[in-house]
């Protein structure tokens, strides 16, 4: 296949990617008047924002009566030619026993609002919903801003800094080029801005690469290309669903995984920091099932983790997987990133 341009996806910019804990309802406020700006930012008219900011409002308003330890992400993403805004709302509240139920317009389990989470599922373009009862609720919702309109992507990713930090350490890019879908995971040494920096320059290097291309080729590339930076773990994987395969390559120490099933496998990095210290970089081929999903997560979150744990989570979209992994394995005190690629036809 000769060289394509191709579109890719990114983790947002900062002034367009919020955290926030739900502590109690004033939340809501705050929340409105960012989505509000973004929205009209994006093109949205008056209507629309209006019922954006609804579901923003019944989000939060499940955390905080519902919830423990509930958090909000508004982020605005850009998959390719399609622009959108998102919501993400992770708790680990008593989780839900009825979902289908929950989902149906106009019910509402504490009788305030009375329209529940089907009013978000009615207003959003494409929404996601995973819980477990006595481990909490995650719940997506992407709407879609005016304009050239994408579908939903087989890959999602999260971001999360370091408590005390303003910005992330970690970075991610993906895209797909035919039926192989690229992506990029970068843990810049450290934290802080210079942390941020070297992972930005990884992603921007592997985002001005001309594709198709071998992993171990790409990696090589952001190798030399962050020399100029503190540096940092690098993992690349390019995943062929149709061929059944996943090529890896990766230095440091981010995380790759494959899971089927009940089972997950492994991808091999090799020791090392790209752009400082990094020989014999190498790629891997693996066989990809047909149900297979590729997560890379960088060492903010831990590696004890299995499909087992989440009955019926890998074959939900890569949004609600990446949301789940990072709260019930990003335990330790890092920057955080997890990068998920779903099968075709993840809906």
């Amino acid at each position: 296949m000769d060289p394509v341009s191709v579109d890719w996806s990114t983790f947002p910019a900062q002034d367009e990617y919020l955290w926030t804990r739900v502590e109690d309802g004033s939340v809501a406020a705050r929340l409105r008047r960012v989505v509000a700006e973004w929205a009209r930012r994006l093109g949205f008219d008056a209507d629309r924002i209006a019922r954006v900011q609804l579901a923003v409002t019944e989000g939060v308003s499940n955390l905080h009566k519902h919830a423990r330890q509930g958090e909000v992400l508004l982020r605005v993403t850009r998959d390719g030619p399609g622009t959108a805004l998102e919501m993400v709302c992770v708790d680990s509240g008593p989780g839900i026993a009825d979902v289908p139920g929950m989902m149906v317009d106009g019910r509402s389990s504490a009788g305030t609002l009375g329209v529940g989470l089907g009013s978000i599922t009615r207003i959003a373009d494409h929404t996601g919903l995973y819980s477990l009862p006595g481990r909490g609720t995650v719940l997506t919702a992407r709407f879609q801003a005016p304009g050239p309109r994408s579908a939903v992507p087989r890959y999602s990713g999260l971001l999360r800094p370091i408590t005390g930090e303003e910005e992330c350490g970690d970075a991610y890019a993906a895209c797909r080029v035919g039926d192989v879908v690229y992506a990029v995971l970068c843990d810049g040494l450290g934290h802080g801005a210079l942390a941020a920096r070297a992972a930005a320059e990884a992603v921007r290097v592997a985002r001005a690469e001309s594709l198709p291309a071998r992993p171990a080729d790409l990696l090589e590339r952001v190798h030399r290309g962050i020399a100029h930076t503190r540096g940092g773990a690098v993992a690349v994987a390019a995943v062929d669903a149709p061929a059944g395969l996943v090529t890896f390559a990766g230095v440091g120490n981010v995380a790759g995984w494959i899971v089927s099933g009940d089972r997950r496998r492994g991808m091999i990095s090799v020791p090392g920091i790209a752009g400082q210290q990094a020989r014999g970089l190498r790629e891997h081929v693996y066989e990809l099932p047909p149900d297979g999903v590729v997560v890379m997560h960088s060492d903010g979150l831990t590696g004890r983790w299995g499909p087992a744990d989440f009955p019926g989570l890998f074959g939900c979209p890569p949004l609600v997987i990446a949301a789940t992994l990072l709260r019930d394995a990003g335990v330790r005190r890092d920057d955080q990133a997890v990068l998920v690629v779903g099968p075709p036809g993840t809906r």
